[in-house]
């Protein structure tokens, strides 16, 4: 039986949140991998790179996953009700609800982090409990069907956790290392706590803008549910 899996892709997406668990789903046999979004018109991610969906709402099947990436596109979605409505939709009968970085404010604002475990990239992970979620502070978090990626390339390790979880360790593993993963950068500042402070200063100053103005469409998005 094929397993499907969706991942909602709209522009300005962050490639590599996408990107990274399509390469790892679509290693997979029996797995067909839908890039879904409302039309099939070619878009553009947040890097320019552009992206042709496969499918649009009103013809993708019903999902076995249903992942949600990040990107500043996330901003426009927190508000958009037809996505919203179509997420809803899926996550109601999918074996898994996911998402990668900042998608995982797609689904707080679809209501569907309500009292659980999330994690989400750093510079955005204090947005969590504005949706009612339990922050969680690691690269991949699970509570029950909903399973949460950190930033970017935290999207990896999450595909390959989610196929351990419906495959089994050794397919996960088999498809890692055919992949080659084996994560050995030049520095050791890929997170906040582990990042030089200068850096994290630089890093920090280039996401507040983004940040002031995400944090604005939350309030909006969870006024009503106070």
């Amino acid at each position: 039986m094929t397993l499907h899996i969706g991942l909602l892709v709209f522009p300005k997406v962050q490639q590599l949140d996408l990107t990274g668990p399509y390469d790892v789903f679509c290693t997979m046999p029996g797995v067909e991998v839908h890039l879904v979004w409302k039309n099939r018109d070619p878009l553009q991610s947040s890097t320019h790179l552009t992206l042709t969906p496969t499918c649009t709402f009103d013809d993708c099947p019903d999902l076995d996953v249903i992942c949600v990436p990040g990107g500043v596109g996330v901003d426009a979605l927190m508000e958009d009700a037809e996505t919203l409505a179509f997420i809803q939709q899926q996550a109601a009968n999918a074996q898994y609800v996911t998402s990668v970085c900042t998608g995982a404010l797609v689904l707080g604002a679809a209501g569907l982090l309500e009292g659980k475990r999330a994690t989400t990239h750093w510079a955005s992970h204090g947005l969590l409990e504005k949706f009612g979620a339990i922050p969680v502070k690691e690269r991949v978090v699970r509570d029950g069907n909903l399973m949460t990626g950190g930033g970017v390339t935290a999207g990896i390790d999450f595909a390959l956790t989610l196929i351990s979880e419906i495959f089994d360790a050794d397919t996960s593993q088999t498809i890692q290392l055919q992949l080659e993963y084996a994560p050995a950068p030049p520095f050791n500042a890929g997170r906040p706590d582990t990042a030089p402070a200068h850096v994290l200063a630089i890093a920090t100053e280039r996401a507040t803008p983004g940040l002031v103005a995400r944090q604005q469409i939350v309030e909006r998005v969870t006024a009503g549910r106070r």
